[in-house]
This record gives C-alpha cells, structure tokens and sequence, in this order.
C-alpha cells in the first residue's frame, strides 16, 4: 500500500491528518503538481482523473477522492470513530464534513486558483470575479461556523472528526497563500482553530 501525495496540497493534507489521529502510517509518493506530474500518461493510467491524494492497495488497484480513501482506512480500523459510532454522530458528522467541503474548503479553493500567480500552473484561465466571489462565500460560512462552535468545542459535537480536518486544512490553505484570513471577531473560530491547531495530527 502506498500514498500518492503532494506536500503542499491541501487534500493530500486531509488524508494525512487522517492517517496521524487513526496512528496509521502509509509509505508515501511524492507527486509535483506544480510541475505537472499528475498529468502525465504514467499517473493519468492510475487515476484518469489525475487527483491527488490517491492510494495504492495491496492488489495493485486505486482509490482516489480525500473521504472516500478516509472512510477505508476508517473501515479497517475503527478507533477512534472520526465519522461517527451511531446514527446520529454519522449523520450529523457527514452534514458539517459536507458544509465544510462545500461551504468553506472549495470557496477558499477556488478564490486561490483564480487569484494567486503562484495558482497558474494549476488554473492557467483565472477568472478575478469568481475569487472575489468565493471569498464573500467563505467568509460567510466562517460567520456561522463561529456561531455553531459558540457551546462545543468542535463541528459536529463533543468528538473530533473528519469535519474538523477538512475545515483546519481549509483554512490553512486560506492563511497559507493568503488568500483570506480568519476575521479577528471570530472569536470561537479562533479558538477552535487552536484547539485543533495543538493536535499532533495538525503537523501531519
């Protein structure tokens, strides 16, 4: 088994943070995207998609797509639970990863590519309205973010899950290319990203 993985990238990052709270350890492959790597025929023949992260099993066959490789390694061991151990913790677990993948990482995601000179390489055609637009959306999925952890220490209750990994890495992309920043009112966000901040599995 073996990871395909790009140190600066942002899904890349979700798995791996993954990896270090489930205490996994995967051998890793780096793959540049800057320089295009994941558009040659070699990886394009192991994912047609040609996305990072993607993993390579034991078989010799691949899975890409962050939650989808999250949820296998969460299926082979189960401890900790971070998608849930009921019902209700599933649920609500895979409501705020949704929120936090939509509402927030692809926002900041976007307002990346289509603004940052450092983004070409990856989004030749930037389009300044759309950034300006996904910002003003990623801000307001920060003001209610902050109102949902006002009585909890993270998104989806009591427990730490695949929510908060998406919603960290997301704004760590924003902070890391400075694409937009936590606003300094935010005050349980601000928390909350120290909280997680202090995580072991934050470095991963």
């Amino acid at each position: 088994m073996k990871l395909y993985n790009f140190a600066n990238a942002t899904n890349p990052r979700r798995v791996r943070m993954f990896l270090a709270e489930k205490g996994i350890e995967v051998p890793m492959v780096t793959v540049d995207l800057m320089k295009g790597e994941h558009r040659t025929a070699e990886f394009l023949a192991r994912d047609p998609a040609g996305r990072l992260p993607l993993l390579e099993l034991d078989d010799g066959s691949f899975l890409s797509e962050s939650v989808a490789i999250c949820r296998y390694f969460d299926a082979i061991q189960p401890e900790p639970p971070l998608f849930g151990r009921n019902g209700r913790e599933i649920a609500e677990i895979e409501m705020w990863q949704r929120r936090a993948e939509l509402e927030l990482y692809l926002p900041i995601s976007n307002a990346f590519r289509h603004s940052s000179p450092a983004a070409k390489a990856l989004q030749p055609v930037q389009v300044a309205e759309w950034a300006a637009l996904c910002r003003e959306r990623a801000a307001e999925c920060m003001g209610w973010i902050d109102a949902r952890l006002a009585d909890r220490d993270y998104l989806a209750g009591e427990m730490f899950s695949i929510a908060d990994i998406t919603a960290f890495c997301a704004l760590g992309l924003g902070t890391n290319t400075r694409t937009i920043e936590v606003a300094s009112d935010l005050e349980n966000l601000q928390r909350w990203r120290q909280i997680v901040g202090e995580r072991p599995s934050a470095t991963a």
